[in-house]
């Protein structure tokens, strides 16, 4: 069975994916009323043996309203007037998907200012409320 290589360690098997053609929406003329150019990509993510249970929960976040409440992530592609190379633009995207979900957000440190950068900061508000302060009416006495 083909697999498609993601990262280092990740790989989809080609079975995983389920793909469909479509007709295309949109102008195109006779083209677009006669062929099934649009391609959709369903993959199930909830089930597929290939991914981590934490790359499966940062992809589920990243994909937001494309994933059906049963774990399966829908991809549509219709840019093209090629079959082939939606197929292509839309396989590139769940690659592209899976490999963000792979990279692992840093954990945030919440730090303090210094005394120097509160110092600082307190000196450049006086002295714009100096600059400010100057400013009003002229009087023509």
């Amino acid at each position: 069975m083909p697999r498609i290589p993601v990262t280092s360690a990740i790989s989809i098997d080609e079975d995983e994916i389920v793909e469909s053609a479509t007709r295309a929406s949109g102008a195109g003329g006779q083209h677009v009323n006669t062929t099934d150019s649009a391609v959709i990509l369903r993959f199930d993510v909830a089930l597929s043996p290939s991914l981590p249970d934490a790359v499966k929960h940062r992809l589920a976040k990243l994909a937001g309203s494309r994933m059906t409440s049963e774990g399966v992530l829908i991809l549509r592609s219709e840019g093209s007037r090629s079959q082939f190379e939606n197929r292509r633009e839309v396989r590139e995207r769940l690659i592209a998907l899976i490999h963000e979900a792979t990279i692992v957000p840093k954990k945030r440190r919440p730090t303090k200012p210094s005394k120097a950068a509160k110092a600082k900061r307190v000196d450049t508000k006086k002295a714009r409320s100096g600059v400010k302060a100057t400013r009003g009416r002229v009087r023509l006495d």
